[in-house]
């Protein structure tokens, strides 16, 4: 059952792996990215979100910024001394840990999600297709949400709407351009093994078809 969600922002940043120190974002929303903000919108054990195709609904410009960011972590292992009766603080105190970094984002985004949802084995014995369906198509046009959806990073919010009308392709991505590799989502089916799955995308006429898991196109 076919889902088209319209969403645009100031900003996104849907941040290329490869880029150690500085974020520098990919020209387009990574379906692993469209995934998350589907779920942010309605999510439930029993549904799986598929992504079929990303619109790009308005031409590709990126801007320059600087970002506050913490620059270190919590340690695991800190945690589990705590939780066993150790003596730590589990908090990062944003003064001593701030640092300021660049970043090359997207602006002035808009985008139209074509995605679908597979039943799983959590699902219970009433839930079907149609209930789901119904449920995501109110809080749609409710503009309901579990958390607010964001463009890539938390700071870049996502507004959102079931989208009644695609709109146009703009002039300038007309035809068909290369994106490369861009990350498809990430495989938790090992928690001890999480890793990153690849694909090599293209932009036609301002249309990005995201590939299933089982194609050849799909790389680990």
């Amino acid at each position: 059952m076919p889902i088209q969600v319209e969403v645009w922002g100031d900003y996104a940043c849907f941040t290329r792996p490869e880029m150690k120190t500085e974020r520098v974002s990919y020209d387009v929303m990574t379906p692993s990215a469209a995934r998350g903000l589907l779920e942010s919108i309605y999510w439930h054990p029993g549904l799986r979100w598929v992504i079929d195709r990303i619109h790009v609904c308005s031409p590709i410009r990126f801007t320059n910024i600087r970002r506050n960011e913490v620059k270190d972590i919590i340690s695991a292992n800190k945690v589990k001394a705590v939780m066993n009766g150790g003596v730590g603080e589990l908090y990062l105190a944003t003064p001593e840990s701030i640092q300021q970094r660049a970043a090359m984002v997207l602006r002035d985004v808009h985008y139209v999600i074509d995605a679908h949802f597979e039943m799983t084995s959590a699902a219970a014995p009433g839930d079907n297709h149609g209930k789901f369906q119904d449920i995501i198509k109110r809080r749609l046009e409710r503009g309901q949400c579990y958390s607010m959806p964001y463009l890539g990073t938390r700071e870049f919010t996502a507004h959102f709407r079931r989208c009644a009308a695609l709109p146009p392709c703009p002039d300038e991505l007309k035809g068909t351009k290369d994106l490369g590799w861009i990350l498809w989502d990430m495989d938790y089916r090992d928690p001890e093994n999480i890793t990153p799955i690849f694909f090599r995308a293209e932009l036609v006429n301002g249309v990005m078809t995201v590939p299933p898991p089982d194609s050849g196109e799909v790389r680990r």
